[in-house]
């Protein structure tokens, strides 16, 4: 019984990690928050059949920061997210121009006029008085955040449609943006 609950302990920990680390949304994040709870409780399962009380006190802990996780990555946050995304389509049915989720910025690859992804965008700063985004922060080269260069993309060069950031700016102008110090 401890080698098959071990076995899925470390199975169910392994993907759960994975799902949680990859930051998909709150959906996903829940889900990996609902497997590590499984994963908690065949790791308890091993604890109690092998006698081994670190094993067992230190996932009953974890499990119980489970449950939290999945309150609040399924619960709270997933509504957070399903009423963002009602409001931005609420808001493609009016006239004039749509509204989109700041949160969504993380992520959306930014692209050339003619489809060329130059980039990808990671945060943006708006102004406090008034709520206007002044900048996009995007990272450029690299590969997992080795050697990558984080650009200011101005705002006005910047236009979001479709799940996607469009600029007018080559690869060579974006180049010669203002690098974003985190000095």
């Amino acid at each position: 019984m401890a080698d098959t609950a071990g076995w899925i302990a470390l199975v169910a920990t392994c993907v759960a990690a994975l799902m949680t680390a990859s930051n998909l949304g709150a959906r996903t994040t829940g889900w990996g928050f609902v497997i590590f709870t499984l994963g908690a409780a065949a790791w308890i399962t091993v604890g109690v059949a092998t006698h081994q009380t670190q094993l067992l006190y230190s996932n009953i802990f974890l499990g119980l920061v489970d449950v939290f996780g999945v309150w609040r990555w399924l619960g709270r946050r997933a509504r957070i997210s399903d009423t963002a995304r009602a409001e931005e389509e609420k808001s493609g049915r009016r006239a004039g121009e749509s509204l989109f989720s700041t949160g969504k910025i993380d992520g959306l690859p930014v692209k050339s006029s003619d489809g060329e992804v130059l980039a990808t965008s990671v945060d943006a700063l708006a102004a406090c008085d008034g709520g206007r985004i002044d900048f996009l922060i995007i990272r450029a080269g690299g590969i997992g955040g080795v050697g990558e260069t984080l650009y200011r993309l101005p705002w006005s060069e910047a236009r979001v449609r479709d799940g996607e950031i469009t600029t007018t700016l080559s690869r060579a102008a974006l180049s010669r943006l203002t690098v974003a110090d985190g000095g």
